[in-house]
């Protein structure tokens, strides 16, 4: 006999499994790459999406790396540099996307400055899940357009 509100190990975890991907979700519309997508876009990205957490002073990115995963910075700060130089970061909270959409080098270096709270997408998925869903490719794609410099 079961009392009312308590629930079995099984379910419990299935409801944290839940809300877990939920949240993600929640968090995935936040990012402006990912901002034009749907629900069912946005679980399925979530559902490659791992959870990471990375201490103070870590380098997320180096540039002239390959390029291997791409990050979304949900709680914390990142400095971005440039041959040394700080850049300014502006609103941007995810990073990584061009090398991994042109197989270039990495153009910055990332650091965390405090905690960083993230979310990781390693390179198969990044590319699994623009490969396969032309609605993400054409969304990522045209948001990447729009952050490019008017043309002469």
């Amino acid at each position: 006999m079961r009392v009312w509100g308590q629930t079995s190990a099984k379910a419990s975890c299935r409801f944290a499994s839940v809300f877990a991907k939920n949240l993600k979700v929640r968090r995935l519309k936040e990012v402006p790459l990912f901002s034009g997508c749907s629900k069912r876009e946005l679980e399925e990205i979530a559902g490659v999406a791992d959870e990471l957490v990375f201490p103070a002073d870590r380098t997320l990115i180096q540039q002239g790396d390959a390029g291997r995963e791409f990050i979304v910075v949900l709680d914390g700060d990142v400095e971005v540099r440039r041959d040394g130089r700080l850049l300014p970061k502006g609103d941007a909270n995810y990073f990584g996307e061009v090398a991994l959409l042109t197989g270039a080098p990495r153009n910055a270096t990332v650091i965390t400055t405090t905690r960083v709270d993230a979310l990781v997408i390693t390179a198969r998925a990044f590319d699994h899940i623009v490969a396969n869903s032309s609605s993400i490719r054409r969304k990522v794609i045209a948001n990447l357009a729009s952050r490019l410099p008017p043309g002469d």
